[in-house]
């Protein structure tokens, strides 16, 4: 069997969006999937029972900050990340280079890769195609994201093209590097916000044939009007046998508008971000429990929501919780959080099969308006 398999299943008659499944060695997810983020091998705050609990059928790794700690032969000998992090089902893995940009310090970029100094002790270090495919490997997530040169939203259209041509040159590197056949390698569109290099770099690396592709450099700080108005133009672009990944993104809008435009793969750290910091997405939008008139409120978070948390404490409670800074409560207003994203998907998935996403799209559109 091959390392990743996507089957699409149905498709919306009005808009792009699409039903399919991912297909691993480790088990199928379902799709369009929110994956949440599991930066240094852990979903914060949130144990793996729970994920699963919560519907969660494949979380995220992040190469760089794992490869810091505790070490990719660390995890390799402790039996891969899987075993490591006692998540049994699909994993992915980013590359990386993102992570290299925008938190290492004095990053030198050259032709060979990356070097720069940790965020965490200052050494120095160095991440190039071919070393992030080996740390990748070695990590033995199902899927694993290219070495890619994502330009800041302040480049000129003249950097844009010099990153996304060597975005290119890293993933003949990488794909000369990688080496595991029971893992499914994805390459990264860049490109800027220039329409048309986004469509050339999504048919450059069309012609690798690659198990999934992904759009990166969106999220970065450009208007979500205009990434959402970009990716209605260049998503069809990508083949549509395979899937389609939208690196960091977003909102519960960004989410329902990328899906309309044919995109089948999420990851963002919102939601459990957000959790920590009081901020909870619900059926009557955005919710901030800090707020002192919870102060007395014997209401659940979100009267809609069948989660755990909603089911078991209040508001009053909740937010005693975090002005307390105890644990419980942002563990709780995470796990809610995460709750609503994933159930989100669910309910996107099942308007895609039952021919009626038009109308969730609508209703999303009118609880979260999108900034121009």
């Amino acid at each position: 069997m091959k390392a990743l398999r996507f089957d699409l299943k149905s498709t919306c008659s009005v808009t792009a969006a699409r039903r399919g499944q991912l297909v691993t060695g480790r088990g199928t997810v379902e799709t369009p999937v929110f994956m949440p983020v599991g930066t240094v091998g852990s979903v914060k705050g949130i144990a793996p029972w729970t994920l699963k609990n919560l519907g969660a059928e494949i979380i995220l790794g992040n190469t760089y900050h794992l490869h810091l700690r505790p070490g990719e032969s660390r995890i390799e000998a402790l039996g891969g990340l899987q075993r490591f992090t006692a998540w049994d089902k699909p994993m992915l893995t980013d590359s990386g280079g993102f992570q290299v940009f925008s938190l290492a310090s004095l990053n030198q970029i050259s032709e060979r890769g990356v070097k720069f100094q940790s965020h965490i002790d200052g050494s120095h270090r160095f991440l190039s195609p071919e070393s992030s495919m080996e740390i990748q490997n070695r990590l033995g997530a199902d899927i694993v994201m290219a070495f890619d040169q994502c330009p800041p939203a302040t480049a000129t259209r003249e950097e844009v093209i010099a990153a996304t041509q060597r975005t290119t040159r890293w993933l003949d590197r990488c794909m000369e590097a990688f080496n595991r056949e029971d893992q499914a390698l994805f390459g990264i569109v860049q490109g800027g916000l220039h329409e048309d290099l986004r469509r050339a770099h999504a048919e450059e690396l069309s012609a690798r044939d690659l198990p999934g592709y992904a759009l990166g450099g969106f999220s970065v700080g450009e208007a979500p009007a205009v990434m959402v108005d970009l990716l209605q133009r260049v998503t069809s672009t990508l083949p549509k046998a395979k899937p389609r990944y939208l690196m960091g993104v977003g909102t519960p809008r960004d989410l329902v508008e990328a899906v309309a435009t044919g995109v089948d793969m999420f990851d963002c750290v919102l939601p459990t971000r957000n959790g920590r910091m009081g901020t909870v997405f619900t059926s009557e939008g955005r919710l901030n429990i800090k707020n002192a008139r919870f102060a007395d409120d014997q209401g659940p978070l979100d009267p809609n929501c069948a989660c755990r948390t909603c089911s078991t404490y209040s508001r009053a409670y909740l937010r005693h919780l975090f002005v307390t800074k105890e644990l419980l409560g942002l563990s709780a207003l995470t796990e809610h959080n995460l709750y609503f994203y994933l159930d989100l998907m669910r309910q996107i998935r099942v308007s895609i099969s039952e021919n009626r996403f038009p109308a969730l799209l609508e209703s999303v559109r009118s609880l979260w308006p999108l900034k121009a």
